[in-house]
């Protein structure tokens, strides 16, 4: 069975994603493949490079500030950054999937799930979502970026308002952890059900 996790910048989706490989999922991380794909003698670092040669230091590993700060505000430079990294990460995807045990739920954490194409091949999708105060402070403190730089990144995703429309189960995470840990386990357990 194969979940589309998403959720904004800083809602929690990686939170949720780790309470459901404690119950045994398959976590595929869009997020930690984009970084496999982008690392030190990649094609994707290649590609980044010769279109945005600034952001590859000269150790050759890419500065991912500013990379961020070059495309998030631009729609059309993160379409040439998507073009270049998405079919990795998706390659890669396919591989780990591949991978996962007979039966296995696999869960595709990505966070621009309902921007792309990749919801359709889903059997179920779960959005995260916390206000947005809580998303900006969480994002500030745990990248060390200022806010302007985090909304920014926010006006790029999807209204979560839209993802709550359109995903199939919705875990809302405002109450803490230990909130958020339940409702997470309690989808979990909606798609062990939906599986059969």
């Amino acid at each position: 069975m194969r979940v589309g996790l998403t959720g904004g910048i800083g809602s929690g989706k990686s939170a949720v994603a780790d309470v459901w490989h404690e119950r045994g999922a398959t976590i595929v991380d869009a997020d930690r493949l984009a970084r496999d794909a982008v690392a030190p003698g990649t094609a994707g670092l290649r590609a980044i490079a010769a279109r945005w040669p600034a952001v590859v230091t000269a150790d050759g590993t890419l500065d991912r500030a500013s990379l961020a700060r070059a495309v998030f505000a631009d729609d059309e430079q993160r379409a040439q950054l998507n073009a270049i990294v998405h079919p990795a990460v998706r390659a890669l995807g396919d591989a780990l999937e591949g991978a996962a045990p007979a039966g296995a739920i696999v869960v595709h954490v990505v966070p621009l799930l309902f921007e792309g194409e990749f919801w359709r091949r889903c059997d179920a999708t779960v959005a995260v979502l916390a206000p947005e105060a809580q998303r900006v402070a969480r994002v500030i403190a745990r990248d060390g970026v200022d806010e302007a730089a985090v909304r920014a990144r926010m006006r790029a995703q999807i209204d979560p308002e839209e993802a709550r429309r359109r995903a199939s189960y919705v875990i809302d995470n405002d109450a803490g952890l230990a909130t958020l840990r339940e409702r997470a386990n309690a989808v979990y357990d909606e798609l062990l059900l939906r599986r059969g």
